[in-house]
């Protein structure tokens, strides 16, 4: 495996980040870095007409997409060769060099010139272990407040739900205010701005009924439970010089909830079952049993039947395999799990994407879930997943927390496969799905929903254009 996977991260490091249209023209632009062109040939064939809406659609996201991969790749070598000086002062052209060929160092050729990306040094001593060894003989050893902070709670939580006749414990109540603002003059005076904030969603074990106490205006929507992502939907008009601000807040309890799923006695799957068919089937565009995944599949799991068993294996191989990396942008990458695999590397939804992905190739109902840690000084975006069993239902698993450096306690160092914390506050249950109300305009963020999504009738505001906070109050 070590052999099969060496040759895959330096030679085939990464597929094409903009997915193709339909016009080779166009894709020979993109293929070449040529994105100014390529851009240039999108507006004359939407000018041009006869195109359906959903190709129109399509072109203008792909647009989009090339601005996106732009401010991904946002570094020049200027600034790589600044940033590395105090950890290599004498770094040569071959080793800036042999880092772009393995692709542990992102780059690529954008109008002609090497555009690096945003984040790319900084990946660099997260993936290559000489690099993050020589970054800490520099600035000495990095500590982890977040490990820190889960070496003490989840014994704790593990001893709580033991002691309670089900798998939940320690209720916590949590009021979050939600606010997002709008860039003054992002959009013109007068008109509409709609906005979509990520709402807390109620689940049937860790988040209960979730309480609206206020928001900013007076009419909003919050989105019902058969739509993927919860959403508090808001418009107001925009105003000239000055910000366009939406804010929520609510109120909730969550729970600790955990299994050891090592010891369950699982049923044999009804795979005749609707659930079944659809929660182990492929899906367009991040779920798909390429021959690289079916490959990495036989590696990692081998003949082994059990589901547990296999879904155990699958999630210690991407905690031993894949270091977190700061990700591009997931509209810009048509198959995220090759991605993850080709790469080496991942951010917390590019590894749950894998191991959903290589769970359902092995006959495991497998499926995405997200929204953001809360914890005590510490909170951020965050995704993980859901594995089915019959006769428990669905399990959360976290492939990117993994195995937490807990030594005498296997239960709590293992508590993320088949554990989730209080602190998870839930927002996606699925990936990819619509919006209610419906968005008209091409997404932000075409997989996850964290941040939100803000368009006005002349098009889609991406990231650059607002910004977002979070505040959490602890009430126990």
């Amino acid at each position: 495996m070590k052999n099969l996977l060496s040759f895959l991260f330096f030679c085939c490091f990464g597929p094409m980040l903009a997915a193709q249209t339909s016009f080779p023209g166009i894709n020979a632009e993109i293929a070449a870095g040529n994105f100014g062109k390529a851009r240039e040939l999108i507006a004359q064939r939407i000018a041009a007409g006869g195109l359906p809406d959903t190709a129109v659609y399509n072109l203008q996201l792909q647009s989009a997409l090339l601005s996106r991969i732009e401010m991904d790749f946002n570094r020049d070598e200027a600034y790589v060769r600044r940033t590395l000086a105090p950890y290599y002062p004498g770094l040569s052209d071959a080793q800036l060099s042999a880092w772009e060929q393995s692709g542990e160092l992102e780059m690529r050729i954008i109008e002609g010139e090497k555009r690096y990306f945003r984040n790319a040094v900084w990946n660099l001593f997260r993936v290559n272990a000489e690099a993050k060894a020589q970054r800490e003989k520099v600035d000495g050893p990095r500590e982890d407040e977040l490990a820190r902070f889960l070496q003490g709670y989840l014994p704790r939580a593990v001893q709580a739900v033991e002691a309670e006749p089900g798998n939940t414990a320690s209720p916590r109540q949590l009021r979050i205010t939600y606010t997002l603002r709008v860039k003054p003059d992002a959009v013109p005076a007068g008109e509409i701005v709609r906005a979509w904030l990520p709402y807390p969603r109620a689940s049937r074990n860790r988040l209960g009924p979730v309480q609206l106490i206020s928001s900013s205006e007076p009419f909003y929507i919050i989105s019902p439970l058969a739509y993927p992502h919860t959403s508090i939907y808001m418009e107001k008009a925009a105003r000239a010089g000055e910000w366009t601000e939406f804010r929520f807040q609510a109120e909730y309890t969550a729970y600790d909830e955990w299994r050891n799923l090592r010891e369950l006695d699982v049923q044999p799957y009804d795979t005749s079952s609707e659930l079944y068919r659809h929660f182990t089937a492929e899906r367009a565009q991040h779920i798909r049993f390429t021959p690289l995944l079916k490959t990495l599949s036989e590696e990692i799991v081998g003949d082994e039947q059990d589901p547990v068993q296999k879904a155990w294996l699958i999630f210690k191989w991407i905690g031993e395999n894949i270091p977190w990396a700061s990700a591009l942008e997931y509209s810009t990458m048509p198959d995220i799990p090759s991605y993850c695999i080709r790469n080496r590397r991942g951010d917390c939804g590019m590894k749950s994407l894998l191991f959903i992905t290589l769970c359902r190739y092995n006959g495991i109902p497998a499926k995405w879930q997200s929204g953001w840690f809360l914890y005590p000084d510490n909170m951020n975006l965050h995704d993980w997943a859901e594995i089915y069993f019959e006769g428990y239902g669905w399990v959360p698993v976290d492939p990117d927390f993994n195995l937490q450096d807990i030594p005498d306690q296997e239960n709590a160092r293992t508590f993320f496969f088949g554990g989730a914390d209080a602190y998870r506050l839930i927002v996606n249950d699925d990936f990819s799905g619509p919006f209610f109300p419906a968005k008209i305009h091409p997404r932000s963020e075409t997989v996850d929903f964290q941040r939100g999504e803000v368009e006005w009738r002349g098009g889609n505001l991406y990231f650059d254009q607002w910004a977002y906070d979070m505040d959490v109050e602890y009430f126990r």
